[in-house]
């Protein structure tokens, strides 16, 4: 990337939505930004299609031309090869060997860079978010997942394989609950936002009362902010469940605390962001948790930049 060029492209690529955005790689700000529905359900085309036009969007939208860009960034949520640019494995997204890469750089003679999610998001607020400055820490997503990416002397760290902060895989309880990974007692069936919904959702099946029922609409899932308006309401059943998911969450956080001894833990995801109790509740149950040494140098933080991480993240992968 010659550094002549003072824009990027970022792009999250997530279950719910595609954020695609102009960032302004001198400073990091987003200049312009386009929001689409996923809908995974429509199959890889659709999605690829989805990111064509919103890149054609931002070109018509803010007059920048295809010179002035340095990189398109994606940051896809699965499993990918960065060396190749494809997209191996993305369950949330239903995309299989997708070769995004090959794809974008055709249509706009680009360079074009791919990474996780996670990855690009924690790459954002290392350079511009709740990092800035810290290079001893792990960042830890709460959403559909629980995913982290860890940060060791300023680097991140990858694993022999590349699938390295699978922190949604610690497994928490031998016996336990089933994962959509194929075992048993993983953090992310415990912990994460999906987790949460399926506690309410079943207990409301056996006819237990919780105010959250009078935000639900048929065919529509729960959300982070029915959860967070239920626990102002101070509704017994879902704050029950919240608790159940800090506990969890916090014992999970304590064990990276003991193995990997970071600086700062970064918390963001929806859940988080939306859900102040929560977040505030795992952190304090984490310190009690963990090993009292490594306690005592311990920092948390939510992340800064919200929504926008990954996008800027993702423009800065070349």
């Amino acid at each position: 990337m010659g550094s002549m060029k003072k824009y990027s492209i970022g792009i999250d690529l997530g279950g719910t939505k595609i954020l695609t955005g102009l960032v302004d790689i001198t400073c990091g700000k987003v200049v312009y930004h386009i929001k689409k529905k996923t809908k995974k359900e429509k199959g890889a085309e659709n999605i690829v299609r989805k990111m064509l036009s919103s890149i054609q969007e931002l070109f018509e939208e803010t007059k920048v031309e295809r010179d002035e860009i340095g990189s398109i960034g994606i940051a896809a949520a699965g499993q990918i090869d960065r060396e190749n640019g494809i997209i191996l494995s993305a369950p949330n997204l239903d995309c299989f060997d997708l070769h995004i890469r090959e794809i974008l750089e055709s249509e706009f003679e680009i360079p074009v860079h791919l990474a996780n999610d996670v990855e690009a998001a924690t790459l954002g607020e290392m350079k511009f978010g709740a990092g800035k400055g810290v290079d001893d820490l792990v960042c830890v997503f709460v959403g559909t997942g629980v995913g982290s990416c860890i940060v060791k002397d300023g680097k991140i760290l990858r694993g022999a394989t590349g699938t390295a902060g699978e922190i949604g895989h610690i497994i928490v309880d031998l016996n336990g609950r089933p994962c959509a990974c194929g075992a048993h007692g993983c953090l992310e069936a415990y912990a994460s936002r999906s987790a949460i919904e399926k506690r309410i959702e079943g207990a409301l099946k056996k006819g237990r009362f919780s105010v959250i029922s009078e935000y639900l609409e048929e065919g529509k899932s729960i959300t982070s902010s029915m959860i967070r308006k239920s626990i102002e309401r101070e509704d017994e059943l879902v704050t029950h469940y919240v608790d159940e998911a800090a506990e969890y969450l916090s014992g999970g956080l304590a064990s990276v605390i003991n193995l990997i001894n970071p600086k700062l833990i970064i918390l963001g995801g929806g859940l988080i962001e939306a859900v102040d109790y929560f977040y505030k509740k795992t952190i304090k149950e984490a310190k009690l948790k963990c090993l009292p040494v490594p306690a005592t140098k311990i920092e948390f933080r939510k992340t800064a930049l919200g929504d926008f991480s990954g996008v800027i993240g993702a423009a800065y992968l070349a």
